[in-house]
């Protein structure tokens, strides 16, 4: 029996795309498919649109990050509500409640062989509490689906001569990520830098590419090569 953890970043809930049910119905399949074979699955779901739509509407009236942090975080859980309620309609076994910490989840893991949470506290990103969830339930790794292809330097929308990585070692990604601080509100990066460095202490694999490819994250998700980073803690 294996564990996988996925982090999916909540702009996969809005493909670009004109259907936009098809990716949740292939996410579905892939569920479907690693359950099959005995794996065992989280998946922590990002806030994405609904998140910031949120925060910046309270913005103006609400300075600290904590109280805007956990608008982001209802929008975390009402997409993971989605989630879980599209795959518990497909008839696959999954944990009937949204786990609100790490140690819930892995309890409920045990118990249902697919577990779907959104955040848990203000100042941690849906990546570190994926990174947290895999570490705690012995994952070799853990899935970072965003809507990116790959780890760059930069942002690519905004430099698009800007250098792309297939493998890189965590000291590698925290320098490209930044320190392991929480970012304002409604802010990100391709990886959380928090979650890079709790990853770098335990040794844990990340594989960080583009979610909205149903293909890839099935791949990552079999163990095969697929196109995106290999975060290691050597290479």
């Amino acid at each position: 029996m294996t564990s996988i953890v996925a982090a999916l970043g909540g702009s996969l809930l809005r493909p670009e795309i004109e259907n936009k049910h098809l990716w949740l119905d292939d996410l579905i399949s892939i569920i479907r498919d690693r359950v099959v074979m005995g794996d065992r699955l989280g998946l922590v779901i990002g806030g994405g649109a609904p998140a910031r739509e949120g925060i910046d509407l309270a913005r103006p009236l609400i300075n600290d990050d904590y109280h805007l942090d956990k608008i982001g975080i209802a929008a975390t859980r009402l997409n993971a509500t989605i989630i879980r309620e599209a795959i518990s309609e497909a008839g696959i076994s999954v944990s009937g409640i949204i786990p609100s910490s790490v140690n819930e989840a892995v309890q409920l893991l045990e118990e249902k062989p697919v577990v779907v949470m959104g955040g848990t506290i203000p100042g941690h990103t849906t990546d570190a509490v994926a990174i947290r969830f895999a570490i705690a339930a012995s994952a070799k790794k853990c899935i970072i689906a965003t809507n990116v292809d790959r780890v760059y330097d930069e942002d690519p929308r905004l430099n698009p001569d800007t250098k792309a990585h297939d493998y890189l070692n965590h000291e590698e990604l925290q320098k490209i990520v930044g320190p392991p601080e929480h970012k304002k509100a409604g802010q990100s990066s391709v990886v959380d830098p928090i979650g890079v460095f709790e990853a770098s202490k335990a040794k844990l694999e990340l594989n960080i590419l583009d979610g909205r490819i149903s293909n890839t994250l099935r791949r990552a998700m079999e163990g095969s090569e697929f196109d995106g980073t290999v975060i290691s803690s050597e290479r």
